[in-house]
């Protein structure tokens, strides 16, 4: 049975898909590049991304169709998104509400504003009409120009953190009783975080809802799951390569690398015809076994019993 299953299995139609999943790795990258600001940088839990994301792939959609620019629609789609984080933000700084509840409150209002926008659950756009920058009909070419707009965007960040405004926002996160000791109004930079972040995330969607040829209200659930899922693998795998030469840059890198490789293993699974209902569970298995790495490592570390023998060595040298 276990020889019959493994024969069934096609090395050739794994290769085949690999390009595809490389693309929805880097677009959903660009997604977790805005969970990074939030969830390492600013140490917020904005679970705000899962409306924010479908919100800009509904607007891009719709003003496309509407006979907008694909530029323009994206510009718009990102200032949406743009705009939700600050919700987000303005409920948790001005009502005092908790940062989960807070962004759940936007997602949950999003949902709605979202079906408004596309008139329905889903609205299709064909490249045979428009004329997208992203397109299942060419994958490669997508690869090509998602990556462009990944080193932009790393660029673009990497430039930013490092001015003092970017610097004020990473030190609000660090600690923000002493930015406020420092004459830093941390209420600002949550919301110019939360606002950026969710730029990214909306810019993620209109770029992936392109790329899919349709938008639907359903499109981001689940997207902080996989976000955190590329933060964290991303961290796992450059740390374990640059160790301590791991600068900002390539943090920001590897969260984009961390989206390929959860695709990868995404592809991984279905290619091994495991039950479609069940990958839920094995995103969550994936993210808790990475979320524990760094955890494992420092508790070997600093193990009393590592400590014992290292003390033993030093005993039997003497």
């Amino acid at each position: 049975m276990i020889a019959a299953y493994f024969s069934s299995l096609s090395p050739a139609a794994f290769v085949n898909a690999l390009p595809g999943n490389i693309a929805q790795g880097i677009l959903w990258g660009i997604m977790a590049l805005g969970v990074y600001i939030t969830f390492r940088l600013l140490d917020f839990a904005d679970l705000t991304v899962d409306g924010s994301m479908a919100t800009g792939g509904a607007v891009t959609v719709m003003l496309t169709i509407a006979g907008v620019p694909v530029a323009l629609a994206l510009t718009i789609a990102v200032i949406s998104g743009a705009l939700a984080g600050l919700v987000t933000g303005l409920l948790h700084t001005k009502l005092g509400i908790p940062p989960i509840l807070a962004g759940i409150l936007s997602q949950i209002g999003l949902y709605s504003i979202n079906l408004n926008i596309l008139g329905g659950a889903n609205q299709a756009i064909s490249v045979d009409k428009y004329p997208l920058i992203l397109s299942l009909r060419n994958v490669s070419q997508s690869i090509v120009i998602a990556l462009i707009f990944v080193a932009i965007i790393i660029a673009i960040m990497y430039w930013y953190f490092g001015t003092e405004q970017g610097s004020a926002l990473r030190a609000t996160g660090c600690n923000r009783a002493m930015s406020k000791a420092q004459g830093i109004n941390t209420a600002n930079m949550e919301l110019i975080g939360l606002a950026i972040s969710n730029a990214l995330v909306a810019l993620s969607g209109g770029l992936l809802a392109q790329y899919q040829g349709f938008a639907d209200v359903q499109m981001a659930r689940g997207a902080i799951v996989i976000g955190l899922a590329a933060v964290i693998i991303g961290e796992v795998l450059g740390e374990a390569l640059f160790k301590k030469q791991m600068n900002f840059a390539l943090r920001l890198a590897f969260v984009v690398v961390g989206g390929i490789v959860y695709y990868f293993v995404i592809g991984l699974i279905l290619w091994l015809k495991m039950p479609t209902d069940d990958l839920k569970l094995f995103t969550a298995v994936i993210v808790a076994i990475f979320l524990a790495v760094p955890y494992l490592r420092k508790q070997r570390k600093s193990s009393f019993k590592l400590a014992a023998k290292r003390a033993l060595g030093i005993k039997n040298d003497v």
